[in-house]
């Protein structure tokens, strides 16, 4: 750990910037129907504006994090803000969809740059029995993001227009930069020799495997174009991963991706768990959101409200969640999270018809409040505990790269999800079972669908609240942390996390 006179405020400075980056992962989708009309274009145009977000975001993280070791954790950041603020200034200008589309490139390289960063520095300036606090508020920063977007989303666009979910990026972005630049300290860099090669065939791997996952529906799973198909692109990408991870293995000098970053049984089960987490969070809101707008008529203001026991709950709990992991075991809190969260999903799907009193949806909202509280944080801390500061932002990179990737799965199986489940509860909706999309009947259900509507919906949700309960399967197996020895001296590995050691203090 270094030593940081004033810690939290820099925490405070690095959790505005991360706000922003994940408000921005689920802010468009409220308004895809707004700027469709605004940008006269249609509905696979308006997709790749979230899409070509999340490749830039995902595809760059291993690298990313590297980066921040090698140059400095804050000047990564900053430069990833300034980056990030001006694409989205761009965002809002844009006259039409393509240049949307290539300004959100940049929106996501901007993000990729400063996710990373954020939870190398509090591994870096907290120590160990007081990081479970400091990891509760970025706990809480990313699970309150990720339900406040679709709430703002509909208040600006409702209000002032789709330029402004971008243009109100602008005045956080400046007064986040100017905080970072004050608060956020410049910590020790430490020399890389820098794995070329691993950076080119991660960057490859990952781009074709997230690639094909997030159009892979877009294209009916079938051929793209000529002799590439979608298939062919997940595969490829999965085999230039294998060969990415075995030249990890046999480098002799410096890899991109330290493999003995998994020696350590929890960073190896925390990254699983973030995945199904990743997972969840995303595919859940899409048939809840349907069932919403399309069954009960709620605008996209009053759809994403229904959140806001959640949002609430979530945001006030975690921090108190972060204290209490630094003084007991986070796997029982963790696990509980987790199943509370497959509970909450399993209840709404239990609720989906067209004459439930909307009401009551308020309740399991609340649930998923309770269930966030007690998942983000303690993750978060488990994963990063026993990480050497040298390896802080290559152990981010891939903490968040996992979690990306669960996002892009969960994305694209509840896409595919609830095609299925509409084809086969609306057997007689529009164009057969190819036309049974939300899209299809533009935004309004005959009264003699809405039940078959609401039932493929609340199938649909079944899927991430059984996917959850992997996670929760896993944090069992998280083993009780160990004190550390030798931290607080600048520049100290702690005992416990130097190597094999660490990963045999575990396994006992």
């Amino acid at each position: 750990m270094e030593n940081v006179a004033r810690p939290w405020p820099a925490l405070w400075s690095l959790v505005i910037g991360f706000f922003m980056i994940l408000v921005d992962t689920t802010i468009v989708s409220v308004a895809n129907p707004r700027i469709m009309e605004g940008l006269n274009t249609d509905i696979n145009s308006v997709i790749w504006v979230t899409s070509a977000y999340l490749l830039a975001y995902a595809v760059p993280l291993l690298i990313t994090g590297r980066l921040g070791d090698r140059f400095g954790p804050k000047k990564l950041y900053l430069t990833g803000l300034v980056v990030f603020t001006l694409a989205s200034l761009w965002c809002g200008l844009s006259g039409d969809v393509q240049m949307l589309i290539l300004a959100r490139v940049f929106q996501g390289f901007g993000a990729a740059l400063m996710t990373p960063q954020t939870m190398a520095v509090i591994t870096r300036i907290f120590p160990p029995d007081r990081r479970g606090a400091a990891m509760g508020i970025w706990g809480a920063t990313a699970g309150v993001a990720t339900l406040v977007g679709p709430i703002l989303g509909g208040v600006l666009v409702d209000g002032l227009g789709w330029e402004w979910i971008f243009f109100i990026n602008l005045p956080v972005g400046l007064v986040g930069f100017f905080l970072a630049l004050r608060y956020v300290p410049s910590l020790s860099t430490h020399p890389h020799k820098f794995d070329i090669p691993g950076v080119l065939l991660s960057a490859v791997g990952l781009f074709l495997l997230v690639f094909g996952i997030q159009e892979g529906e877009t294209y009916d799973w079938g051929t793209i174009t000529g002799p590439i198909t979608v298939w062919g692109l997940i595969i490829s990408g999965i085999a230039v991963l294998v060969v990415f991870v075995v030249w990890q293995k046999v480098n002799k000098g410096e890899p991109l991706l330290p493999l003995s970053l998994f020696k350590d049984r929890n960073f190896s089960l925390a990254n699983i768990g973030i995945t199904t987490v990743g997972f969840t969070v995303t595919a859940f809101s899409l048939p809840l959101i349907f069932y919403y707008q399309i069954v009960r008529g709620l605008t996209p203001t009053q759809s994403a409200l229904m959140m806001v026991p959640m949002a609430l709950i979530s945001g006030g709990l975690a921090p108190v969640v972060g204290k209490i992991i630094d003084r007991v075991n986070p796997k029982f809190i963790t696990a509980a999270g987790l199943v509370l969260m497959s509970v909450a999903l399993f209840w709404n799907s239990s609720l989906m018809h067209p004459d439930t009193p909307i009401w009551l949806f308020l309740l399991p909202s609340a649930v998923l409040g309770f269930a966030n509280a007690g998942i983000w944080a303690p993750l978060s801390s488990t994963a990063t505990r026993n990480l050497p500061p040298r390896l802080a932002g290559a152990g981010s990179g891939v903490y968040n790269t996992t979690r990306q990737i669960g996002a892009v799965l969960g994305s694209a199986a509840i896409a595919v999800l609830i095609q299925a489940r509409l084809a086969a509860e609306l057997p007689a909706a529009p164009a057969g079972s190819g036309g049974a999309s939300p899209m299809a009947f533009g935004g309004t259900l005959p009264e003699a669908l809405k039940e078959g509507f609401s039932t493929a919906m609340g199938q649909s949700i079944m899927l991430p609240a059984a996917v959850i309960l992997i996670g929760a399967a896993v944090a069992l197996f998280f083993a009780k942390p160990q004190p550390m020895q030798g931290w607080g001296t600048p520049g100290t590995v702690p005992a416990a996390s130097a190597g094999t050691r660490g990963a045999a203090a575990q396994s006992r």
